[in-house]
């Protein structure tokens, strides 16, 4: 949980930005367009020198929801032992938000993967290719409407026996 002064900070700072707690778990929601500055000023202010994870929550089916993807940072303050969930919104037809690998190395596979199963772009990566997935597949398979049965691709991967693996 982040310490009530890195909130009251970040509040002071960024007035655009709201916050919650669930679970001992303190929430900040961010627009797309000032995300890279906020995501830079916890790590360089704050001291949140730890990218945990980046994924996505396809909102398609959820009754009352406003937006269709919601990506969450999960940060760490090794120092201090703090934690923060930010989460940003983006939409249909072009989700996009700029890229975190020049703040932390390691999201360069996490948005990697984030791209090729969602289908959200990261303005600014250096390698934005699929990690999953091959690059002739077209779809984004953890997309709300892509089908649990697929659309009847076909491909050519490796099958491993027993023998072998």
């Amino acid at each position: 949980m982040a310490e009530q002064a890195t909130i009251d900070a970040l509040k002071a700072a960024y007035p655009v930005l709201t916050f919650s707690e669930f679970r001992g778990q303190t929430r900040v929601v961010v627009p797309a367009d000032p995300l890279y500055e906020v995501l830079k000023a916890l790590k360089e202010k704050w001291g949140f020198d730890l990218l945990v994870d980046i994924t996505c929550v396809d909102y398609l089916l959820y009754r009352d929801a406003k937006d269709r993807f919601g990506l969450v940072y999960q940060l760490a303050n090794s120092a201090s032992n703090e934690r923060i969930t930010v989460r940003c919104f983006v939409n249909d037809p072009d989700p996009t938000v700029s890229s975190a690998v020049s703040l932390w190395e390691g999201a360069n596979w996490l948005e990697r993967e984030v791209w090729d199963l969602f289908g959200i772009r990261f303005s600014g990566h250096p390698d934005l290719r699929r990690i999953v997935l091959p690059e002739e597949f077209s779809a984004h398979p953890l997309r709300k409407d892509y089908p649990l049965q697929g659309r009847g691709e076909r491909h050519n991967f490796p099958v491993i026996t027993s023998a072998e693996g």
